[in-house]
């Protein structure tokens, strides 16, 4: 080659390292292992945990368990490959997959992998952020009642709209590692409304007329809340559409590879994730029964200033998550805007696109804030591939083990479940959005 051509290929790669010191997944790469715990825990505790006694009622006490445990299982384990697959020195020596479509371009091809990774987890990701959006706003509006009982009612619409005020202004922070300390507020909370959550419903004393029975009114009512609670469930374990963001920030070296600390704080978040899914999950459900709501705070009305503190915990935690959340999208949207139309990096673009996804998330959001269906419906349209089946795929495409392995027998089960909720919880999520839509008014 000559020196021209190595010329070049220097001026890219300059270009190339400019790029990546500016975008927001790979300008900071200083992250410890307690980082990737509380980013974890911030990532995947959404306010999907108050809608687990709901999911209970529909599922019932043995499949419920067994679903709940199970999904927790799985998730560990595909989060583990995801982990894993972050870097690769037999087969890609010296690179790092930053982001999940480049893991999937390693997979199925560069053209493919964009394909069936980016639709995805743009999905998840805006998806997760508009639902956000929706309970940030429902969140304050409920302390707002409980705190001043005899104010005139104000429409959901305008908190929507100064949650969406937060964001504005955190939505500038450059990368993950400047959100660090409202990540970590964030996952404090999570654990906090999560414990108010079941504490409150155990103080309150099984209900002396409970029923675990089904309250559907016929067979096909109980099918589809069934496969709307699998949604539920799904969207729990949302965390694995931003690992290997998380991971892209923990330095890495060949004798410190980045999936030791990574692996060490993912660890951490699980652990923390079943103190806070497992008791709210069953004791909600064990105190309410059949009667329990789609977010089990409203279901506790008193002591009014315990409800109103847990609802307050969920809007700092949603302000992080949706931080979380959006942070790998403004990454995509800042690396289109920089490659495809040649924009050179700056503060007024930063500004501006950051600020234009947050406005159009709150205009979703005020347009539909159907909680609970939202859930189903996204829970098992993206959010089983990228949480449950997608990693298997890849690490089947990757790794190549032997047929019939442990690991291959294992990889097989996964997809095959996955699939099945994939399936399945749209379907009972599309019904609830359309029952709920019945009696909707716009901008109420």
């Amino acid at each position: 080659m000559g020196s021209e051509g190595g010329g070049v290929a220097v001026e890219r790669s300059e270009a190339e390292k400019k790029m990546e010191k500016w975008l927001p997944i790979t300008s900071s790469r200083n992250a410890k292992w307690w980082y990737s715990a509380f980013h974890n825990v911030t990532a995947m505790v959404g306010a999907g945990v108050l809608s687990l006694p709901y999911a209970m009622s529909h599922l019932g006490w043995g499949p419920g368990i067994v679903i709940l445990i199970l999904s927790w299982i799985i998730t560990l384990y595909t989060l583990w490959q995801m982990v894993e697959m972050h870097e690769m020195p037999d087969k890609a020596p010296g690179k790092r997959f930053d982001r999940y479509h480049e893991l999937g371009q390693q997979a199925f091809g560069e053209k493919l992998g964009l394909w069936i990774v980016v639709p995805q987890q743009l999905i998840v990701e805006v998806g997760v952020d508009i639902v956000y959006m929706v309970t940030g706003g429902k969140s304050l509006k409920k302390f707002h009642e409980i705190v001043f009982p005899n104010s005139e009612n104000i429409k959901l619409t305008y908190f929507i709209m100064i949650f969406a005020a937060i964001q504005l202004f955190l939505s500038q922070c450059p990368n993950f590692n400047s959100i660090s300390i409202v990540s970590l507020a964030a996952a404090v909370m999570s654990l906090s409304y999560s414990t108010v959550a079941w504490a409150a419903s155990g103080a309150k004393g099984r209900m002396s007329d409970v029923s675990y029975a089904s309250n559907a009114h016929n067979d096909s009512e109980k099918v589809f809340n069934f496969f709307t609670a699998l949604g539920d469930v799904a969207f729990a374990y949302a965390g694995h559409n931003v690992v290997l963001e998380i991971q892209a920030t923990i330095p890495s070296s060949p004798e410190n590879p980045s999936k030791k600390p990574m692996w060490k704080g993912v660890i951490v978040a699980y652990i923390i994730v079943a103190l806070c899914y497992f008791p709210v999950a069953f004791v909600g459900y064990y105190v309410f029964g059949n009667v329990v709501e789609d977010n089990i705070l409203i279901t506790l009305n008193k002591p009014g200033w315990l409800i109103a503190a847990a609802n307050m915990f969920v809007v700092v935690h949603v302000v992080g998550s949706y931080q979380i959340y959006a942070m790998p999208v403004f990454d995509m949207i800042e690396s289109v805007l920089l490659k495809k139309f040649k924009l050179s990096p700056s503060v007024v673009l930063r500004l501006v696109e950051r600020s234009v996804y947050v406005l159009l998330t709150m205009t979703v959001a005020i347009c539909i804030p159907f909680f609970g269906g939202l859930l189903g419906f996204f829970g098992g349209f993206a959010f089983a591939p990228t949480t449950y089946f997608l990693p298997c795929i890849m690490w089947l495409a990757i790794k190549k083990p032997r047929k019939f392995s442990l690991s291959w027998l294992t990889n097989w089960i996964c997809i095959i479940l996955g699939i099945m909720l994939m399936i399945l919880s749209p379907i009972g999520g599309l019904r609830t959005i359309i029952i709920s839509a019945k009696d909707y008014k716009f901008f109420s």
